[in-house]
């Protein structure tokens, strides 16, 4: 990563607009591949998911976070699939650490209707599902000029290997995420979010007002992503840089305790991934790496993480 992460005005193609003609669209393209080729990070404003609704997610979470372990329990995330209810410790991102300082609720496509906490909060999946889609369409103009800008014969070819998000067997998944006040007695080397990248093609964040996040920069250093309101931040995933012969970078990055060890800190992330069934090979024919499905790669990764 060189230099501070970039910061992208995304009007011309956000959710409110769809009057962008094709140079206004090439331009964009142009600096989300520069960003995505470098720091592999980059900050959208302008993105067109109104921060309101952002608000009542982060509200709807914290309500569930605070609910008793018991509450929290009946929806956990079970062997089989990834939605539901994980638990403070039961993920290690970095392996070679302990179990992460956070809790998170995930929401993504399964077969059998999944439980939600109605009883406990009566808003609690209409105000998710209402921000898993408006996160799915921006994630899809994001790929789109990706596609664009990576000179793609078929500009739309990201997006049709995304088409089931939300709807079929695609592994996209929204996260609440939750980091509580650090307990007085920890074990070594244990963080909030162990060093990792992400698995799939693309990940939207939405941050609260605190910071945490540090992202590995080209010297090896990690460096605090800083807080910019109402900006998303999107970064590359493993997927993505697979699919590109490395040419879009997808950057390691962390969440160290904090020195205040009673601060609380919310995340919203939405992760990006192509349909099970796609098939990612090399864009540009270098078979650099060995072809394999979506679906593939995601549980070989999620059996080194759970």
């Amino acid at each position: 990563m060189e230099g501070p992460i970039p910061v992208v005005d995304f009007l011309p193609y956000s959710l409110a607009n769809h009057c962008a003609d094709d140079d206004q669209l090439a331009a964009l393209a142009g600096q989300l591949i520069h960003a995505f080729s470098t720091t592999g990070f980059v900050y959208l404003w302008h993105h067109g998911i109104p921060p309101a609704q952002i608000e009542r997610v982060f509200r709807v979470s914290e309500k569930f976070f605070a609910l008793p372990k018991d509450a929290k329990q009946k929806y956990a995330r079970p062997a089989d699939n990834n939605h539901g209810w994980v638990t403070l410790e039961r993920e290690s991102l970095n392996p070679s650490r302990p179990g992460d300082l956070k809790e998170a609720f995930n929401v993504t496509w399964v077969e059998k209707p999944p439980a939600w906490p109605m009883a406990e909060l009566p808003e609690f999946r209409d105000v998710v599902l209402n921000f898993y889609d408006k996160c799915r369409k921006l994630s899809l103009h994001i790929l789109e000029l990706v596609a664009r800008g990576l000179h793609v014969k078929d500009v739309k070819g990201f997006v049709n290997s995304h088409k089931f998000m939300g709807s079929g067997p695609n592994a996209t998944a929204l996260r609440l995420l939750h980091y509580p006040p650090v307990p007085a007695e920890t074990k070594p080397d244990q963080v909030r979010c162990g060093e990792h990248s992400d698995y799939g093609s693309i990940t939207l964040l939405f941050q609260d007002k605190v910071p945490g996040l540090e992202v590995l920069n080209r010297d090896g250093v990690y460096v605090q992503a800083p807080i910019i309101e109402n900006a998303v931040l999107v970064n590359i995933g493993d997927l993505m840089q697979r699919w590109t012969s490395d040419r879009l970078v997808s950057t390691k990055h962390r969440v160290l305790l904090p020195t205040d060890r009673q601060q609380m800190r919310q995340s919203l992330a939405f992760f990006v991934h192509p349909d099970d069934d796609v098939m990612i090979s090399c864009l540009d024919g270098s078979n650099k790496y060995e072809p394999i499905t979506a679906k593939g790669y995601l549980d070989q990764r999620f059996e080194a993480t759970y």
